[in-house]
């Protein structure tokens, strides 16, 4: 790589921000600055500037550093600002419609999974979770979907650190509960909440991949019970796999 003085500080920050997007696991300044070639110096100088603007945060466990809030929401409007995003409204548009139920992309974040995309059912009875919404990791179907996309280790430190709030009668609040939940969701590639979030609502979520088969985000559908059984749901998860190939497609098109 070229030496440093040759390399302006704006793109050395590009390429640490980089370096730590195509990485799975949090990594050290030691580690970036091997893997980019700086000076362990400078990458940590520049990584604190990072955090500090909250473009990086420091992992719980103190092993390194991992995207922040704005680095996601950069990442987020460029997709947004591009064809990709065209694309993605496309394949959520033809799954609402071949489905006839609300159709939600959604991301995690620091607060819970975030709906960063949806396309509304037609229907004048449904459930409102505007695009913005934040709901929570351990009841809900996209959440379950990104939490059983972890490693195991990871998974069930996440699990032990969080509330695991009763919202409904339904909702898993044992942890070793949901781990065996998200253990059979990591087998079968799709996750059920059966009235675990809201009372009378069901809904099914699956994972979307990027090229190298990491996860990057949930689909998923929501209906009423008065319309969407937990066995409907199910039965639409090949359709739901499909979109989400789709998607894979659409938005990791390496051109």
């Amino acid at each position: 790589m070229a030496t440093e003085d040759r390399i302006p500080t704006n793109l050395r920050t590009l390429l640490i921000l980089e370096a730590l997007g195509q990485q799975s696991d949090p990594m050290s300044p030691s580690d970036i600055g091997r893997l980019i070639g700086l000076p362990k110096q400078t990458v940590h100088r520049l990584c604190n500037t990072l955090v500090a603007e909250g473009f990086l945060v420091r992992d719980e466990r103190n092993t390194g550093l991992r995207p922040g809030r704005r680095a996601r929401m950069m990442s987020s409007g460029v997709l947004h600002a591009s064809t990709s995003y065209i694309a993605r409204r496309q394949v959520l548009m033809q799954l609402a419609e071949d489905i006839g139920e609300t159709i939600n992309f959604v991301v995690p974040e620091d607060r819970g999974m975030a709906y960063h995309d949806r396309v509304e059912t037609n229907w004048a009875f449904r459930i409102q979770l505007p695009v913005g919404s934040h709901v929570p990791f351990h009841c809900t179907a996209s959440g379950k979907t990104f939490l059983a996309s972890l490693p195991k280790a990871e998974r069930r430190r996440l699990v032990q650190v969080m509330a695991l709030e009763q919202v409904t009668q339904n909702t898993i609040t044992d942890p070793d509960a949901l781990m065996s939940e998200l253990q059979r969701i990591s087998k079968q590639g799709h996750a059920l909440d059966n009235e675990e979030f809201v009372d009378g609502m069901i809904a099914l979520a699956v994972p979307v991949l990027d090229r190298n088969g990491r996860y990057c985000a949930s689909l998923a559908f929501h209906g009423p019970l008065q319309r969407v059984s937990a066995e409907d749901a199910l039965a639409m998860a090949p359709k739901l796999r499909a979109a989400s190939e789709r998607l894979t497609g659409t938005l990791f098109d390496s051109g």
